[in-house]
C-alpha cells in the first residue's frame, strides 16, 4: 500500500467531476482518505449516512463531509451533496484507494502445467499449482500459494489471495475476488447408507457436478462451495458471499444476493435474486427462496420461502434463569393451548356465545 506522502489528493471538485454529487462550500479542499466521523482528521472526508450518527457531525474533525440532500444545511463544513451518501462513500473510497496490481508473469517457483493457458498480462506469485488445460484470463491476480485444478477456467480480471483451492473442472467468471482459504469445488456430503442404520456402513456417492461462478462474484476467507452431485452448483452474477459460509452442493444461489457470515446452505437448495441473508442463518436443503427475500440474522429456515420480504426467527437471548424458566413454558406450549381450546368450549357451552 502507498505510504501517505505517496497518495494522490483530490480536491472536492475533482472528486464531483468523476462521481456526480454537488459541492457545497470550498470546493477546493484536498482529501486524501476517507474515515468516520468520530475518527477523521483533517484531509479525510467522512459521510452521514444514518441519522443515529447526527450527533457526531458537530465535533468531526473532517475536512469534509458526504451528506444526502436532507442534512445539506446540517453543517457549516465544505460538503458533497447526494442522493446515497453510503454509495457515495464507497465510490470516494474506491477512488481513493485504488487497487495495486503486481506486475504480470509466473514466479519461478510456480509449477504450472505445460498445456495451462495463462494470459501475458496476468500474475502468478509464488508456489501456485496450476494444472492442465487450465485457462487463466487477462489481468488475472493469482496469489501466492493457491491450487488451480485441471480444466479450470478463470475469467478476466479475477483476483484470487494466497492459498485459494479450485477443484478440477470448476469456472468463475471475470472480476472475481477469492479471499484466502476459500474452497471451490470440493466435494459435497453425499452418502448412501449401505446395510441397516447402526449396523452398515456409508458409501461415498461421486461427486461429479462442477461450481460455476458468474462475473463479480466475491467469495470471502474460508468459505466453501461444494461442486454438484450431478448437475453444478451455481453461484449467479454479482453474488457476494462473506467469511466461513458453507454452500453445499447443487445450491444455485441467484444474481446480486449477499450472504453474510457463518451461513450454512444445505443441498440443492435455491436461493433468488437480490437475496439478503444475515450472519449465521440456516437454510435446510431442497427448499426455495424467493427473490428479494431478507432473512435475518440466526434464522433457520425449514420450509421455503415463496415471496418476498424480511423473514425472521430467532429465539430472544435472556439471563440464563430466566430463559430457563422460559424454555419450560416453551415445551409444554402444545399442552397448554389443547387446555385453553377446552376451556373455550366450556365457556361456550355454558353461555353459547364466547366471552
Amino acid at each position: 500500500m502507498k505510504n501517505v506522502k505517496e497518495r494522490k489528493l483530490y480536491s472536492l471538485k475533482e472528486i464531483t467531476r468523476q462521481l456526480g454529487g454537488e459541492v457545497v462550500g470550498d470546493g477546493l479542499v484536498d482529501i486524501e482518505q476517507v474515515a468516520t466521523l468520530d475518527q477523521a482528521t483533517p484531509r479525510q472526508i467522512t459521510f452521514l449516512a444514518s441519522q443515529k450518527y447526527r450527533k457526531l457531525l458537530a465535533d468531526t474533525r473532517a475536512a469534509a463531509v458526504i451528506v444526502g440532500r436532507d442534512d445539506a444545511q446540517s453543517t457549516a463544513l465544505p460538503r458533497i451533496v447526494c442522493d446515497d451518501p453510503y454509495v457515495y462513500f464507497a465510490r470516494v473510497s474506491a477512488l481513493l484507494n485504488p487497487p495495486q496490481l503486481p506486475p504480470a508473469g509466473i514466479h519461478p517457483s510456480a509449477v504450472i502445467s505445460p498445456d495451462a493457458k495463462i494470459a501475458a498480462s496476468a500474475s502468478v506469485d509464488a508456489l501456485t499449482v496450476v494444472g492442465k488445460n487450465v485457462s487463466i484470463g487477462a489481468g488475472c491476480v493469482i496469489g501466492a500459494g493457491c491450487v488451480i485444478g485441471d480444466n479450470v477456467t478463470l475469467g478476466a480480471g479475477s483476483k484470487l489471495y494466497p492459498r485459494v483451492v479450485i477443484y478440477a473442472d470448476c469456472v468463475i467468471g471475470a472480476r472475481a475476488i477469492l479471499h484466502s482459504g476459500c474452497v471451490i469445488g470440493a466435494d459435497g456430503f453425499g452418502l448412501a447408507m449401505v446395510g441397516e442404520t447402526g449396523n452398515g456402513h456409508w458409501l461415498k456417492i461421486p461427486q461429479i457436478g462442477r461450481a460455476v461462478l458468474g462475473d463479480d462474484v466475491e467469495i470471502g476467507a474460508n468459505t466453501t462451495v461444494d461442486r454438484g452431485a450431478l448437475g453444478d452448483t451455481v453461484i449467479e452474477d454479482g453474488v457476494k458471499i462473506d467469511n466461513q459460509v458453507q454452500v453445499a452442493h447443487n445450491v444455485r444461489i441467484g444474481a446480486h444476493t449477499a450472504i453474510a457470515g457463518c451461513v450454512g446452505i444445505a443441498g440443492s437448495a435455491t436461493i433468488g435474486r437480490y437475496c439478503k441473508i444475515g450472519g449465521a442463518a440456516s437454510i435446510l436443503g431442497h427448499l426455495e427462496i424467493a427473490d428479494h427475500a431478507d432473512i435475518s440474522a440466526g434464522t433457520l429456515i425449514t420450509k421455503s420461502i415463496t415471496e418476498a420480504g424480511v423473514y425472521t426467527g430467532v429465539y430472544p437471548f435472556a439471563p440464563h434463569a430466566a430463559w430457563l424458566k422460559n424454555s419450560v413454558h416453551l415445551r409444554h406450549l402444545h399442552e397448554l393451548a389443547q387446555r385453553l381450546k377446552q376451556l373455550e368450549k366450556k365457556l361456550l357451552d355454558k353461555s353459547g356465545n364466547r366471552s
